[in-house]
Order: structure tokens, then sequence, then C-alpha cells
């Protein structure tokens, strides 16, 4: 999708773990923790290929299999150097009434589940046109 429309839109990823799922938080802090070392992405495509193996030590494996400097992750997830961004995410999640996950904004309207491509393109087309008029 980026790629289509390359510099008309931005992808932002808000943090939401959900307080019922054991490893959600562990898992936020993982990927923020990746993405310190320049591989968000390519964590957060392990996390959700490994889910539901999103225990301490298994996130210690997925940074080592990434190539990730261990001792930098494993110290930034024990001493959860990322909570204020969850917990700031998490708040926003409050103030929009969010309950479910993936939850997307596009210029504010409000798509909530696994969507079709075509159902966000569909949107991002309609509101690109609103922006030349």
């Amino acid at each position: 999708m980026l790629n289509n429309y390359n510099g008309k839109i931005r992808l932002v990823i808000k943090h939401y773990p959900y307080k019922y799922r054991d490893y959600s938080h562990i898992a936020a802090e993982a990927s923020l923790a990746a993405r310190d070392q320049g591989k968000f992405w390519e964590m957060h495509d392990l996390l959700l290929k490994k889910s539901p193996r999103l225990d301490r030590n298994s996130l210690i494996k997925y940074a080592q299999e990434l190539g990730l400097d261990v001792n930098k992750f494993t110290e930034s997830l024990d001493a959860m150097k990322h909570l204020k961004i969850i917990e700031r995410d998490k708040k926003l999640a409050f103030d929009l009434d969010l309950y479910n996950t993936p939850t997307f904004f596009i210029n504010g309207r409000k798509a909530v589940g696994n969507r079709p491509y075509e159902y966000f393109k569909a949107i991002i087309e309609e509101e690109l046109r609103n922006v030349k008029e």
C-alpha cells in the first residue's frame, strides 16, 4: 500500500497491548527495542509469525535470529525502556474508545479489523481526491 502511494500517505504504528493477553506488553517492548536497532518491521513480522510464543526467552531468541545486539535488546526489555511510549499509546486508544486490534484511522476515518486491500484503497483514493479539491 505504501509503495503504491509513495509520498502521499504514511503509516503510523501505535501500540495497544491488550490487558487480557499475557505477552502483549512485552511484545510491544520487543518491537520498540528492535526499532532502536533498525529492525522494527523485521521484529513485527516475526512476532506475528511466532505468536503466541512471545515470552521473554522466545523474544530474546528472535532478537538473535534478527542479528540484534542481544545484550542491548535484553537490557531494553528488562528496563521497560519504552514504557512511556506504550502507556501513551494505550491512553490514546482509551481516549479514542478503541477495543479491537487492528484499528486503522485514515484521515480520521475509523476502520476496525483486518480488511482487504481494496477496502483501504477506496478510502485512500477518496481522501486523496478530497485533498485536491
